[in-house]
């Protein structure tokens, strides 16, 4: 006998408690999927609550709350992050975009902005490098705030290079980005930055997250910092001297366990530059903010 055929209502009931054991926000999670599985957005749920599945529909959405059940993130299940009222491809080769990660973009946007010159003859243009570029988001970000930005970035998985492409694309601003695989910095680079912007992997080793906690889905490459969260951030500030223009800013996010570290590592690399850890939405030191002498 075959299945008795469920409203909106019912069918996002059903999937909220599916998804109660295992996920912080049930009632949201639900709705997300379901538009999704839809192809509605979520308000269409509200105003549609007695409009039925079919069978096609009800198995997909099935499908969806199976995956968020077993920890799976949102964003790898339906392909895309929202990042600085933007929305990024994603995929299980890159590291999700977070909220916090948004500092960055707005320290480097509001500096670039500051170096504008209103009675520049011609249009000036601001060099920017990301290190770890990952998904994209923020090298994007900053291309698509700052019409004069041009953004290098490196990232060493091929694969998560290929998604920061794909997002460079959707938002028209491949021309002025480049991207390329290398260990943190490319040996033979020679320009000079602006701005210099690091959300590198920061957790310790034997700390790094393990499924079923949704952090254990990201690729362990945009995780692991190696023994103490910082060893990729030592490669990064080694060669950040030679690249950074005189006044320029350093960026770089960590945790709040390793952030302060982060911060003497700096010192070391930039003696002369004014150096400042700041902290994110929630209050925690989150960032490291250095402008260079």
């Amino acid at each position: 006998m075959p299945a008795k055929p469920q409203t909106v209502t019912e069918t996002l009931a059903l999937g909220t408690v599916q998804l109660a054991k295992g996920s912080p926000s049930p009632r949201t999670d639900a709705q997300v999927l379901l538009a999704f599985a839809l192809g509605r957005e979520r308000d269409w749920l509200v105003t549609h609550g007695d409009s039925f599945l079919s069978a096609g529909q009800a198995a997909r959405y099935a499908a969806l709350c199976e995956k968020r059940a077993s920890g799976m993130p949102i964003p790898y299940i339906t392909g895309f992050a929202g990042f600085y009222n933007r929305e990024f491809a994603v995929n299980e080769h890159v590291l999700i975009p977070r909220p916090e990660t948004e500092h960055l973009v707005e320290e480097a946007i509001a500096f670039l902005q500051g170096k504008i010159d209103p009675h520049a003859p011609v249009k000036q243009l601001f060099t920017v490098f990301e290190a770890g570029v990952g998904s994209g988001a923020i090298a994007c970000t900053i291309a698509a705030e700052v019409s004069g930005a041009v953004v290098d970035g490196t990232d060493m998985s091929a694969a998560a290079l290929k998604v920061a492409e794909y997002n460079s694309r959707r938002l028209n601003v491949n021309a002025r980005c480049s991207f390329a695989h290398a260990d943190v910095v490319k040996e033979n680079g020679r320009r000079v930055y602006d701005v210099i912007v690091a959300n590198l992997p920061y957790i310790p080793t034997g700390d790094v997250p393990q499924r079923p906690d949704p952090v254990g889905f990201e690729p362990l490459l945009a995780l692991d910092g190696g023994p103490d969260g910082l060893s990729l951030y030592r490669k990064l500030l080694a060669a950040v001297p030679a690249m950074l223009r005189g006044g320029g800013l350093l960026l770089m996010e960590a945790a709040p366990p390793t952030v302060h570290a982060l911060a003497e590592l700096t010192r070391l690399a930039l003696p002369q530059a004014a150096i400042e850890v700041r902290a994110d939405y929630a209050g925690l030191d989150r960032y490291v903010r250095a402008r260079a002498a």
